[in-house]
């Protein structure tokens, strides 16, 4: 019988001593970059374990100038992969009900390549699996740690480097109103909805803006129902 081209299996690894049987899914086939730390293999997202890569909308300095670190990240990313089969070996399930997984190109470790690349940190809060791959980045100077930069988690939670301007939209494609309402509730507003146009972004309250919808739930706004 002849397997489809994208394929979803998983693989029973281990069986406990009390006879319950532990399973590993691993997820095959050609992945689409959502960002710099996130795929989509076959409609199954999978953030990849223990690396954390700037954000769609975040912004780098090098050199004096700023520069859109997040979007070259996902371009790095993107440029390796190209449509080659990947293969993504299941560690977890997030909060947001996405794969927690390490991916590999052959039997090159892509989370790894990111961080060594410098174009991701090793997600300490979660692993310290890449903690040697970020400190030769940044003895090299590569990608990200050739300037300054706030740290992803940090830039979700709202901080920015003092220069950089959050006051309009970083960019085109980034429309996504991140409003905090009088409640303290954070939800977001796609263009379109009824209250888009109404709602102004204060960024001193730590309102912001999203360059995509999985941007803003990763930073803990949830989309508005209307």
């Amino acid at each position: 019988m002849k397997l489809p081209r994208l394929i979803i299996f998983t693989i029973l690894v281990a069986i406990c001593p009390l006879g319950t049987v532990a399973a590993q899914s691993l997820i095959v086939g050609v992945a689409s970059v959502v960002d710099g730390d996130t795929l989509e293999i076959h409609g199954q997202r999978i953030r990849l374990h223990g690396i954390d890569a700037p954000e769609s909308g975040q912004f780098c300095e090098k050199n004096g100038k700023h520069y859109r670190c997040g979007q070259q990240a996902s371009l790095a990313l993107a440029n390796k992969i190209g449509r080659a089969t990947v293969r993504c070996e299941q560690r977890d399930i997030d909060r947001y009900e996405r794969v927690v997984a390490v991916c590999r190109l052959g039997k090159l470790d892509i989370n790894a390549w990111l961080v060594r690349q410098g174009w991701a940190m090793a997600y300490r809060q979660y692993s310290r699996d890449y903690v040697d791959d970020e400190s030769a980045a940044r003895v090299a100077k590569t990608a990200i740690w050739a300037g300054s930069f706030v740290a992803p988690s940090r830039w979700r939670r709202g901080d920015r480097m003092p220069t950089e301007s959050v006051q309009r939209p970083p960019a085109d494609s980034c429309q996504i109103k991140g409003n905090i309402s009088r409640s303290g509730d954070r939800i977001f507003h796609v263009p379109g909805g009824r209250d888009y146009e109404a709602t102004r972004i204060d960024v001193s309250k730590g309102e912001r803006w999203f360059c995509s919808e999985d941007e803003a739930r990763k930073a803990g706004w949830r989309r508005s129902q209307k």
